[in-house]
C-alpha cells in the first residue's frame, strides 16, 4: 500500500468518525436531549472526539501489524437516554444515527464512482480514492453494529430485548471492553463478507483496492 493511500485512509477515518459521532449527538438533540450539544460535542473539530483506544491504539496496532483493513472509533457522545421522548426506542435511533452516517456517506460517494467510472470520467488513481472513502465508511457502519458494548449495535440489541434480560445486559456491559478486544483481534474477518457484499451493491464493481 503506497504511502499516500495509508495516509489518506487516516485521515478519512477520522473525518468519518467525526461524522458517526456528531450524527448520535444530532439524533439525541432531535429526540430531546440536549447533552451533547452542552457538551460541545456537535462539532466537526476532531480533537473534541478523540478517543484514545479506538482513534489513536487500535488504528496504530493495525498499521504496525500491516492489515489490509484499517478501522477505529471516536469517543461516544454523551446524551441522557432519560431526556429522550422515545424511551422503548430512543437509544436504538441514537444508536442508528452513527451506523446510517456512514453508510450514506458510502452512498453519495459510490454513486458518484459508479457514474464517473460510467462514463470514464475519472482516473484510476480518483477512482482509488473514491473506493477508499466508500470501504472505510462501510467497515465503520458494519463494525459499529456488531452487538458488543461499547459499539452501537449493542444499544440496538438492547432495545430488542425484553426487560427481563437486564441481567445478561449487565454482564455483557461488564465484559464490554474484553469481548470487543477479543473480537477485533480474533473475529474480525467475520464482518468481511458483509463488507464485501455492501461495496459491491454500492459500487457496482467488486473490491479492488489493494
Amino acid at each position: 500500500m503506497s504511502e499516500s493511500i495509508l495516509i489518506f485512509q487516516i485521515i478519512i477515518l477520522i473525518i468519518s468518525a467525526v461524522i458517526h459521532e456528531v450524527s448520535h449527538g444530532a439524533m439525541a438533540n432531535y429526540l430531546g436531549d440536549p447533552t451533547a450539544k452542552y457538551a460541545g460535542r456537535l462539532t466537526l473539530n476532531p480533537i473534541a472526539h478523540i478517543d484514545l483506544w479506538g482513534s489513536i491504539l487500535i488504528p496504530l496496532f493495525l498499521l504496525i501489524a500491516n492489515s489490509p483493513m484499517l478501522i477505529g472509533w471516536a469517543k461516544p457522545v454523551p446524551y441522557n437516554p432519560y431526556n429522550l421522548r422515545d424511551q422503548k426506542y430512543g437509544s436504538a435511533l441514537v444508536a442508528i444515527a452513527g451506523p446510517g452516517s456512514n453508510l450514506l456517506i458510502a452512498a453519495i460517494f459510490g454513486i458518484f464512482l459508479r457514474i464517473l467510472s460510467a462514463f470514464d470520467l475519472a482516473s484510476p488513481a480518483f477512482s482509488l480514492f473514491l473506493g477508499v472513502i466508500v470501504l472505510i465508511n462501510i467497515l465503520l457502519a458494519v463494525f459499529n453494529l456488531v452487538p458488543i458494548p461499547p459499539l452501537d449495535g449493542s444499544k440496538i440489541l438492547y432495545a430488542l430485548l425484553p426487560d427481563s434480560a437486564h441481567r445478561f445486559k449487565a454482564v455483557l456491559e461488564q465484559q464490554g471492553m474484553l469481548l470487543l478486544l477479543f473480537f477485533i483481534f480474533f473475529l474480525f474477518q467475520l464482518i468481511f463478507p458483509i463488507v464485501f457484499w455492501l461495496y459491491r451493491l454500492i459500487v457496482g464493481a467488486p473490491l479492488g483496492l489493494f
